[in-house]
This record gives C-alpha cells, sequence and structure tokens, in this order.
C-alpha cells in the first residue's frame, strides 16, 4: 500500500519543516540563530551580573520586569520565524492547466524563434465592489496572486500581504505574521533601552555609593559595560525600524510597496 504524503511533504518551496509539518521557516537561517544567540548571550549577562546587584541596592521589581520583558522578545521572535507568513498555495495540475487555458498569449506564426522567449507578463482584471483590481500572473506558483500578495524569490513562495523577507528573523513577514514581527521589534526597542538604562544606573550606584571613580567602577563590573555597549548600539537599528514600520502601519502600507513606489518615482523622475 502506497504511503500517504501530507502537503508540507510535497511542498515544492524552499522552506523547513519541523514538528511533523507545524512549524517552518526560511531554509537559509543562519542569521536568525545569530539574532537568538545576541538576546540570550546580553540578557544573560545582565540576569547574571547587573541583577543582583541591582535587585539590593534599588530594586527586586527590575529581575521581574525584565524577564516578563525577555520572554515576551523571545515569544515574538520565535512566532515571527517559525509560523506561515501567508502563503499563497501553488496551482497544481489541472488548476494550473485551467489557468493557463484561460491566458492569452499572443503569438506570432510569421517569426520562427531559435530559442523560447518568455511570454510577455501577464495580467487579468477582475470587479470587486465595483472596483477594477489588476490581478498579476505568477508564472513560478502559476496562479494568478491576489492583490498586495508578491513572490519571495528566497523561499519561493507566493506570499499574502508580502512585507518582506527578513533574514534575522528566518522567515518571510506577511499577512500572518507581520503582528508578531511587529510587537517583536517594538519590544525589543524597549527590551534594550531597559537593560541599557539598568547597566548605566549599576555604574551610576558603584560610582556614587562606594566613591569610585568611573573607571574603577568598570573594573569591578567590566560584564556592565559590555552589556550597555552591545544594547547602545543595537537599539538604534531596533528603533528606527520600530519608528518605519509604525509609520507604514499609519499609512496601510507594506516595506515591498514603499519601496516599490520609491523605485518607480525615480524612474519616472529619470524619464
Amino acid at each position: 500500500m502506497a504511503k500517504k504524503h501530507r502537503k508540507w511533504e510535497k511542498f515544492p518551496g524552499r522552506n523547513k519543516f519541523y514538528c511533523n509539518g507545524r512549524l517552518m521557516t526560511a531554509k537559509q537561517t543562519g542569521v536568525f540563530y545569530i539574532t537568538v544567540l545576541l538576546i540570550v548571550f546580553t540578557s544573560g549577562l545582565f540576569f547574571a551580573f547587573d541583577c543582583p546587584y541591582l535587585t539590593v541596592h534599588l530594586s527586586p521589581v527590575i529581575p521581574v520586569i525584565a524577564g516578563a520583558m525577555f520572554i515576551f522578545v523571545l515569544s515574538s521572535l520565535f512566532r515571527t520565524s517559525c509560523m506561515d507568513p501567508g502563503i499563497i498555495p501553488r496551482a497544481m495540475g489541472d488548476e494550473a492547466a485551467f489557468i493557463e487555458r484561460q491566458i492569452e498569449v499572443p503569438n506570432s506564426s510569421n517569426c520562427q524563434l531559435s530559442a523560447p522567449v518568455r511570454p510577455p507578463p501577464r495580467a487579468k482584471e477582475i470587479v470587486v465592489c465595483g472596483q477594477v483590481i489588476k490581478l498579476k500572473y505568477c508564472y513560478t506558483c502559476r496562479i494568478f496572486r491576489p492583490p498586495r500578495a508578491s513572490h519571495c524569490s528566497i523561499c519561493d513562495n507566493c506570499v499574502d500581504r508580502f512585507d518582506h523577507h527578513c533574514p534575522w528573523v528566518g522567515n518571510c513577514v506577511g499577512k500572518r505574521n507581520y503582528r508578531f514581527f511587529y510587537s517583536f521589534i517594538v519590544s525589543l526597542a524597549v527590551y534594550c533601552i531597559y537593560i541599557f538604562s539598568c547597566s548605566v544606573a549599576h555604574l551610576m550606584l558603584i560610582t556614587i555609593g562606594e566613591s569610585k571613580d568611573l573607571i574603577d567602577a568598570i573594573r569591578d563590573s567590566p560584564t556592565t559595560l559590555t552589556v550597555a555597549v552591545i544594547c547602545f548600539f543595537s537599539v538604534w537599528s531596533v528603533l528606527c525600524l520600530a519608528c518605519y514600520h509604525t509609520c507604514l502601519i499609519m499609512s496601510s502600507q507594506t516595506t515591498n510597496e514603499d519601496v516599490s513606489s520609491y523605485f518607480s518615482h525615480i524612474l519616472s523622475f529619470k524619464r
């Protein structure tokens, strides 16, 4: 008796599946592991060397807040990385053939070509609520993808409301996981600011409370300086990214749409 294969086992994209197909990531996830390592490493130093001192000399609430934020940041990251971003299933077999028959490809019987030439871009228009909407055809997935969807060349999938492919989270960002991606970058920015502030407070308490110079305070707690430096240089990029996506949400755009419109404007200006 032939073994039945699940859909994820015959999935034609470039994704990796785990837990019997319940979790999925992009094929290239090396940068994602760097993201996890940076967060865990920095947090580990903070909890091991800063929190005991701050608990005694400042407040026992500090590690509690940091722990809650750490869990929220990692949970948002893994939910973004391991869930379906909104992949649109490819057309297979009879469905693909039916769609192909709907497309009119201009042919010239008088012109003989030595090599096959890819036909021009295909599209069709549909009417939704009285509005004419243009659907683009995807040659790889062999479907007319819905509006705001786009094909990711890295994962080789059409993704609904495609925002971008983010190597830092190891997955595409689309309709289904965008809210988790946004909560991740916002919470990470707040978390970096919080840890940086606590690390600076740790050094200041050593300097003022023990009447030492800043250099001596750094010598007493060099890991605190390490945590502060990592957070200081990380927070700017994360904070800018969070502000950028906040603006995109307010204007109801995706990163792909914003970048595409920008380059369209540049090309039209040059012409």
